[in-house]
């Protein structure tokens, strides 16, 4: 973890505890969702930008002329301060688990392809409404609904 990752954590933690405890000290505790709603919502919107560009699987990290599915969730995930592993089952092992019934924009999706059997292949952002931003195939960057060719493929979702 870089220096200024820790910076920014430390400075994000002090700033929680005081509004925290000013919250208690005023009879109210502080919505907690506004912040992580506001990060999500930068997240679909940053990735947004994106709409059509390419699906090339194993495309190089970092490049936004051709995605893949990972490369693109870490692209966009990046962008806000959140690191994440290369590949989608890598992706699938951070955070914390979230059930399919508690999914919240900004988690992480992950499926199984025809090529990883039952494994995780495919990873997707959640974005609200059984819908997430992905990229696979024909028409690269897009939205889709998981309860598609993707809802019997389900596997698992992570919040970062």
């Amino acid at each position: 973890m870089s220096k200024n990752v820790v910076i920014r954590k430390l400075i994000t933690i002090s700033l929680s505890a005081v509004i925290g405890l000013s919250a208690v000290a005023m009879g109210t505790a502080p919505k907690v969702e506004a912040a992580s709603a506001s990060t999500a919502n930068r997240i679909i919107s940053i990735g947004d930008n994106y709409l059509g560009v390419k699906y090339r699987f194993g495309a190089p990290a970092g490049v936004t002329y051709v995605f893949d599915c990972s490369s693109f969730t870490q692209y966009v995930y990046k962008k806000v301060g959140i690191k994440l592993p290369r590949t989608s089952a890598a992706q699938s092992r951070v955070g914390s688990f979230v059930s399919r019934k508690n999914l919240k924009k900004g988690d992480l999706v992950f499926f199984s392809t025809s090529r990883t059997g039952r494994g995780v292949g495919h990873v997707g952002i959640y974005v609200g409404n059984n819908r997430m931003l992905h990229t696979y195939g024909a028409g690269g960057v897009k939205f889709s609904t998981i309860n598609s060719y993707w809802s019997s493929h389900y596997v698992t979702a992570r919040r970062v």
